[in-house]
């Protein structure tokens, strides 16, 4: 069976999603500078996130798909506008309330990994559960694991390991307190083809399977068509979106943004 026939008959058995927003923006604005100098990073975007959905964010660079994912992830602070996430209006969170909604409730995975050096890999996956004070639910870190094909590097830190094996432990990180929401910023781009596949193919599962909420932020079309939906921002507004992509079809819309 080719990549994309795989790819057809696992989104059509997927876990349904449901048409409740997890995430959202409202008027959305980042301004950086002042004056002449001011760049409007985000001009007052508004945008859903359908939870149990794998949505990507594409546009040219400096688009602002990058701004608006550190906004919605609460990682960046709005100039102005709305950002609710899991029914929590940002805006309103004090500092310990917002590093509990980013701690319990978001996960990440970034493109450099973002892993302790000194830690295992074990450690490194239940690390924010440690630092919350809670326990790994022994089943679904297993699954996770186990789905990941990470058991026999858990013992291992991550200068053994290659950049695929430290995404793959970067993504059960994300994923072991079951968050509302996962972020992924470039999560493939300092991968081979084949680890890509491998990071990509384990978020559609984790959608298809487990009914998890994913963004991602890409320049690559093919990362994009493991998504349910695109929607592409140029000059701080989103200017498209689509469903059901394919590499071919996004590839011709990024064209006409002027990014290729």
């Amino acid at each position: 069976m080719s990549d994309t026939s795989s790819r057809t008959a696992t989104v059509t058995g997927r876990h349904a999603a449901d048409a409740t927003p997890v995430a959202s923006a409202r008027a959305l604005t980042k301004v950086y500078g002042s004056g002449d100098a001011a760049v409007h990073a985000l001009a007052g975007v508004d945008v859903d996130f359908t939870r149990g959905e794998f949505t990507a964010i594409m546009g040219p660079s400096g688009s602002g798909k990058s701004t608006l994912m550190h906004c919605m992830a609460a990682l960046d602070t709005p100039t102005s506008g709305t950002v609710v996430v899991d029914g929590v209006d940002v805006s309103t969170l004090k500092d310990a309330a917002l590093t509990r909604l980013r701690r319990d409730r978001i996960g990440f995975v970034f493109q450099s990994f973002n892993l302790v050096p000194t830690l295992s890999a074990a450690e490194n996956i239940t690390l924010p559960l440690d630092i919350a004070g809670r326990k790994a639910d022994v089943g679904w870190y297993d699954t996770v694991v186990d789905i990941l094909g990470l058991g026999p590097r858990l013992g291992h830190r991550p200068n053994q390991l290659s950049g695929g094996q430290q995404q793959r432990v970067a993504a059960a990180r994300a994923l072991i307190g079951r968050p509302a929401i996962v972020f992924a910023d470039e999560p493939t781009g300092n991968l081979d083809s084949r680890s890509s596949a491998e990071v990509l193919g384990f978020l559609r599962r984790s959608v298809d399977e487990f009914g998890q909420s994913i963004v991602m932020v890409t320049h690559e079309p093919s990362a994009a068509a493991y998504a349910d939906r695109v929607v592409f921002c140029a000059d701080g507004r989103l200017v498209d979106e689509m469903r059901r992509p394919t590499a071919e079809r996004v590839l011709d819309r990024m064209k006409t943004l002027g990014d290729l």
